[in-house]
């Protein structure tokens, strides 16, 4: 089992390694997913894939009844799922605002485009 989610991390970052270097902004986001999945299922697999209960310990014991699942990495999985979410929302909210400043998405003619600059302002509000 651990080979073939070896396999599928492999794959995924692979994957999202080759998403991010495409030249597209929409690409790059769903690059930056893969790897954050890639990332999740890497930190899954390191604790190693056992079937146990909830470490919960029953009443009258000093510890857990063995085996159990180790709770830290999924603890570990759901603050970097969270963390995901959000660099994924501000990457779309930041690619976003991008694309409406300067009409593409192609990475290559945002370098090369620069933004016009605003006119002065001559109001009397200070």
């Amino acid at each position: 089992m651990e080979v073939v989610l070896a396999v599928v991390i492999g794959a995924l970052y692979a994957a999202g390694l080759y998403m991010m270097l495409r030249r597209s902004l929409a690409k790059v986001v769903i690059g930056l997913s893969l790897l954050s999945y890639a990332a999740n299922l890497l930190i899954f697999t390191v604790n190693g894939v056992i079937r146990g209960r909830p470490p919960l310990v029953p009443e009258g014991a000093v510890r857990p009844v063995e085996p159990f699942a180790d709770p830290l990495p999924q603890a570990l999985i759901l603050t970097a799922i969270v963390i995901g979410f959000g660099v994924q929302a501000f990457a779309l909210v930041l690619f976003k605002r991008a694309y409406q400043a300067a009409g593409t998405d192609d990475l290559d003619q945002l370098r090369s485009t620069e933004l016009p600059k605003r006119p002065a302002r001559t109001g009397q509000g200070g």
